[in-house]
């Protein structure tokens, strides 16, 4: 019989000192359930190749660590990388990954060759970019993420209802108006410099962390940075994993995340998606005596009308069925939700069904 390899725990809450593809071939696959990546952009800078109208030098990214000889270089990085995560990435994981137009665009196909199928590209509009000093230019305004699953099976992660919710129930779009990472949130050593040049906001990786994990799953970042991944996780009550190959972008990570504090478990809880909610026929509504056979049920702008049977149809005519059937009928639309699109009279304003759906629900959850 032979011997069986031990399998290494996974890394948790830890910042793992090295190249990112040697890193990511050590952690064992299935491992993770998603990833943000902000890789090197490729910007092709040199040193004070960027300067002001008055000649100073601007404070751009001119470090080894985003230097390539050539596109083809680029191109085979990031082929290498994109493997290594895809193999560590559970079925159901998701991976969301950041850049400029200097990268993206290679990236995108990069993801696409390798078979990651890709789900949004979100633009992140920046409250506070900085201008274009030549004037020879549109100012470079906002970067794209790409956030792509695994492959093209179902079963991702994402949190809709909780996204709508906390942007005044309108579906969260995916132009995010955000500002740049400053102020007190930006780390800066003891000579008053930014200690990474590319830091990105929290409340940038706070919304792709919620939008795409729940509470207790591993969150990987291969370009660790100054830990901008890690502090959010933690404090959103997931575990991380971070890879990161400069030292003092390591150590500055590590401190940075073991003075966040994690919100209770209470303020984590998740909005109960619709799916996961008890299903209620409309019949019940009538069984409950919310509505009565005979009523009438009318859209928003009271510009349809349908009839409540007894059976929990309704009638438009000689045309009769379910509240889902007939609103898409009278619209002349394929589908329709008619929980929201019918209402009923109450007290002179008009309701929708749903509100009276969401009482028997509400009855259902006490009597648990």
């Amino acid at each position: 019989m032979g011997l069986v390899t031990p399998v290494k725990p996974l890394p948790l809450d830890e910042v793992l000192l090295g190249d990112c593809i040697e890193a990511l071939g050590a952690l064992p696959p299935s491992s993770v359930d998603l990833v943000f990546a902000d890789p090197p952009y490729n910007l092709q800078l040199g040193a004070g190749s960027l300067l002001r109208p008055d000649q100073s030098a601007v404070d751009a990214v001119d470090d080894e660590w985003d230097q390539f000889a050539s596109f083809e270089a680029y191109d085979a990085f990031t082929r290498a990388w994109l493997q290594a995560c895809r193999r560590v990435m559970k079925p159901n994981a998701t991976l969301w990954v950041i850049g400029s137009y200097h990268n993206i665009f290679r990236v995108g196909s990069a993801l696409q060759d390798l078979g990651f199928w890709i789900l949004n590209d979100i633009v992140w509009r920046k409250a506070n970019p900085m201008p274009n000093f030549r004037g020879k230019r549109f100012t470079n305004a906002h970067e794209t993420l790409i956030w792509a699953s695994r492959s093209a099976q179902k079963g991702y992660t994402f949190h809709y209802e909780a996204l709508k919710g906390g942007n005044d129930d309108l579906q969260m779009r995916s132009d995010w108006f955000l500002p740049l990472c400053t102020g007190e949130e930006r780390l800066k050593g003891a000579d008053g410099r930014k200690v990474h040049p590319t830091q990105k906001p929290e409340a940038l990786l706070a919304r792709t962390i919620l939008s795409a994990s729940n509470p207790g799953d591993v969150v990987l970042d291969p370009f660790f940075g100054t830990g901008t991944t890690g502090a959010v996780a933690k404090r959103l009550g997931r575990r991380f994993i971070g890879i990161e190959r400069e030292a003092a972008y390591a150590e500055a990570a590590r401190a940075r995340i073991a003075a966040v504090e994690p919100l209770s478990t209470a303020a984590l809880l998740a909005a109960p998606t619709k799916r996961a909610e008890p299903r209620v026929p409309f019949l019940s509504l009538l069984e409950a005596g919310l509505i009565a056979a005979g009523t009438t049920l009318t859209d928003e702008r009271r510009r349809h009308k349908a009839l409540v049977r007894p059976d929990g149809t309704v009638g438009v005519g000689p045309a009769c069925g379910s509240i889902h059937k007939i609103g898409a009928l009278v619209q002349g639309l394929p589908a329709c939700n008619g929980w929201t699109f019918w209402h009923v009279e109450r007290a002179g304003r008009l309701v929708p069904i749903d509100d009276l759906r969401a009482r028997i629900r509400a009855g259902m959850g006490s009597a648990a």
